[in-house]
This record gives C-alpha cells, sequence and structure tokens, in this order.
C-alpha cells in the first residue's frame, strides 16, 4: 500500500511549485502519484478565466460531463463554487483522471496586457493533502 500523498505549493513566479510535505523535497510535475495538466479550452473562456477564483493556489472543482456530446469522457474544469467554467482537463488525459480527484490551479500565463490566457492545473487522488495558500 502507498503512502499518501501529502504536498506543499511552494510560490514561483506565475504560480506555485510543489513541494513533498514529509521530505521538503521537490516534486516533478510528471510525478506518477499526481498529473498536472494545460487547462483546454481556455482561450473559448476568457471572461470566466480572469476572474480570481483561478488564481494560483485556488481550488477548482472537476465536473464530468457524461452527457457531452463530443466526449463522454469530458471533465469540465470550474472554479470551487461552480460559478464559472475556465474549460477542461485535457481530451487525452481525461479517462485517467482518479474518481473524486482534486484540482487546484497551479500556474498561470498571462498575456502582454497582463490577462489570465492559460493555466496548468495540478490533479491529484481524493485522499492527497494540499497545503495551499491562506
Amino acid at each position: 500500500m502507498s503512502e499518501r500523498l501529502r504536498l506543499w505549493l511552494e510560490q514561483g513566479e506565475s504560480g506555485y511549485w510543489l513541494r513533498d510535505a514529509a521530505t521538503n523535497e521537490a516534486v516533478r510535475w510528471n510525478d506518477e502519484r499526481l498529473l498536472v495538466v494545460a487547462l483546454a479550452g481556455a482561450s473559448y473562456r476568457a471572461e470566466a478565466l480572469a476572474d480570481d477564483a483561478f488564481a494560483p493556489g485556488r481550488r477548482l472543482a472537476l465536473v464530468p460531463e457524461p452527457e457531452n456530446e463530443h466526449d463522454p469522457n469530458a471533465i469540465g474544469i470550474w472554479d470551487a463554487e461552480r460559478r464559472l467554467q475556465g474549460g477542461y482537463v485535457p481530451a487525452a488525459v481525461a479517462p485517467h483522471v482518479w474518481p473524486e480527484a482534486q484540482a487546484v490551479s497551479l500556474w498561470e500565463f498571462r498575456d502582454d496586457e497582463g490577462r489570465r490566457i492559460g493555466l496548468r492545473v495540478l490533479i491529484a487522488p481524493a485522499d492527497a493533502w494540499i497545503g495551499t495558500p491562506g
């Protein structure tokens, strides 16, 4: 049986790096115990993505869409209150997302005018502990 994943978010320039809370070692974004994905479809939801609910360090909601006409494996990425949808888990990754997984906005990309235009999202198993700021 594997040990419960415990992560700290460590401030970086445009978001957060990951650190193992037990060992204080850096955790790479390609670690097999988690997923870090680029938010798909962000360009279609620029207004929603501008909301502070998508700022790095904020909890997000993963909302499966089994009735999605384009992809029954689609998983929407929403703000924690499910008011605004920022985009989707990439289609190639969605079938591999754990049931009841949790998500956190990890890293943002901004355009020359300072508008948030993209995100990297941390997706972790439901039982993972993630120390988020504030």
